[in-house]
C-alpha cells in the first residue's frame, strides 16, 4: 500500500469504520516487517482491509440500485454469492455480477472484484482440508494492494459520485 489512503478518489465516499480498517491493515503491513518472529500466516494483515472491501461493495451495490435498502442493512445478503459468475441459472435473478457486467458494457470489472472477492477475503478467511491457505508478509501486501486496485477500478469505472 505505497499511494496514501487519503489521496484515493473514494477515500471520501467510504464511510469512517472502513477508513479505519483500511489504514489497520496498512499499519499492520509496515509493523510486521521489523518484528523478529515470523508467522505460518500473515491472514490477519489482510482481514481488516477484507472487511472494508466488502463494506465497500454493499455501499457501492446500494447506491448503483444492485441491492435494496433490505439487502444492505440486512444479515442475509451475501457478497460472494451475489458477484459469483458461477451461481447457479436459478439464483441468477440475485446476480450482482451480471448487473456489472450490463451496466459496465463487459465482464472486466465484475471479474476483477470477484478475483479480488475470491483470493483475497474467502480463500483467507476459509480453512480446507488438503489445501494451503495460508499467505507470506509478501503475498498478503499483495492481497491488500489488489484491494485497493479493485476499489480504484470500481471507482472509476462506475462513475461514482461523492
Amino acid at each position: 500500500m505505497q499511494e496514501s489512503l487519503e489521496q484515493k478518489a473514494w477515500w471520501g465516499y467510504i464511510e469512517a469504520d472502513l477508513k479505519e480498517l483500511l489504514k489497520e491493515s496498512q499499519k499492520l503491513s509496515a509493523i510486521t516487517s521489523g518484528w523478529e518472529e515470523k508467522f505460518h500466516d500473515y491472514a490477519f494483515v489482510v482481514f481488516p482491509a477484507a472487511k472494508a472491501y466488502e463494506g465497500f461493495l454493499k455501499k457501492l451495490f446500494l447506491d448503483l440500485g444492485f441491492i435494496s435498502e433490505e439487502d444492505y442493512f440486512g444479515k442475509r445478503f451475501r457478497v460472494g454469492k451475489a458477484l459469483n459468475p458461477n451461481l447457479e441459472t436459478d439464483l441468477r435473478n440475485e446476480s450482482v455480477y451480471d448487473k456489472l457486467v450490463g451496466f459496465c458494457g463487459g465482464k472486466e470489472l465484475a471479474d476483477q472484484l470477484w478475483d479480488t472477492w475470491r483470493l483475497s477475503r474467502n480463500l483467507i478467511f476459509h480453512w480446507f482440508p488438503k489445501e494451503r491457505n495460508a499467505i507470506t508478509l509478501e503475498e498478503a501486501r499483495q492481497r491488500c494492494n489488489m484491494i485497493l486496485d479493485s476499489l480504484d477500478a470500481a471507482f472509476k469505472e462506475c462513475k461514482i459520485e461523492r
